[in-house]
C-alpha cells in the first residue's frame, strides 16, 4: 500500500511534469537590406605588376631613375656638411691613443694567429700614418689656402667637413675627401677647424688651428 502511495507522488517527476520544453527557433526573413557583392582579394603582386607595367609605359619610372641618379650626383658633388664644426677660436692640441683591444682572435689567410683576444694592439705598430690628416671647411678659402700649404698629395690629406671636393679638384687638379657623418672628426673629438692630424711616436697628435681670415687684423 504504501509501495503504491509512494509510485504516485514520484510520477509527475519521472515523465518532467512541470518544466517547460525550449522555445523552438523560427527564423523571419529582414527583407535585403542592400546591394552584396562577392568577395574578391586581387593577388597583391599581380597589382603592384599592373601599377608598375602602367608606369612604365607612361615615361613615369624613367623619370624617377633620373631624379634619383641626378639626387646620387648632386650629393657626391655636394655632400652635407658636418654638423657642429665651427672655425677655432684657440689653437688646442692633445694626443690620441689609436690603441684598441682586441675582441676576438685574428688570424691571417693561412691561419697564423696575429693576435689573441683581449690583447692591446696599437695599428700604429703594423701600418704608419705617413699622410698628414688635414680637416678643413671647403667654402673657406682661407682654410682651403692654409691646407694647401700643409703639402701636396704625398705628404698631406686634405679632408672637408664642408665643401664640395668634387669642384675643388677640378680646379686644384689635387685629391680632396670628405668626413662622410663626421665619422673621423667625432672619431679624434674635433670640432673646429682647420685641424690636422700626425703621428708622434706610438700615438697621434690632434691639433685645431687658429688661422688668419680676410678682414681680421694682423
Amino acid at each position: 500500500m504504501k509501495r503504491g502511495i509512494l509510485l504516485a507522488l514520484l510520477a509527475p517527476f519521472a515523465i518532467g511534469a512541470g518544466v517547460p520544453a525550449p522555445p523552438t527557433r523560427v527564423g523571419v526573413d529582414h527583407g535585403q537590406m542592400g546591394q552584396t557583392w562577392p568577395v574578391i582579394e586581387p593577388d597583391l603582386l599581380a597589382v603592384i605588376k599592373a601599377r608598375l607595367d602602367t608606369a612604365q609605359a607612361s615615361g613615369k619610372i624613367d623619370a624617377l631613375n633620373r631624379q634619383f641618379a641626378e639626387k646620387v650626383t648632386q650629393r657626391v658633388k655636394q655632400p652635407v656638411a658636418v654638423a657642429g664644426m665651427s672655425p677655432a677660436g684657440e689653437t688646442r692640441s692633445w694626443e690620441f691613443d689609436p690603441a684598441i683591444v682586441v675582441e676576438n682572435d685574428i688570424r691571417d689567410d693561412h691561419g697564423n694567429l696575429i693576435a689573441v683576444a683581449g690583447q692591446r694592439v696599437n695599428p700604429l705598430s703594423y701600418t704608419g700614418l705617413s699622410k698628414k690628416l688635414v680637416f678643413i671647411n671647403g667654402n673657406d678659402p682661407a682654410e682651403l689656402a692654409w691646407a694647401m700649404q700643409r703639402g701636396g698629395d704625398e705628404a698631406a690629406k686634405i679632408i672637408f667637413v664642408n665643401g664640395s671636393p668634387f669642384t675643388q679638384m677640378q680646379t686644384h687638379r689635387r685629391r680632396f675627401y670628405f668626413d662622410q657623418d663626421g665619422r673621423l672628426t667625432t672619431h679624434f673629438g674635433i670640432r673646429h677647424t682647420p685641424a690636422v692630424v700626425e703621428r708622434k711616436g706610438d700615438l697621434l697628435q690632434v691639433t685645431e688651428h687658429v688661422i688668419r681670415r680676410k678682414g681680421q687684423p694682423t
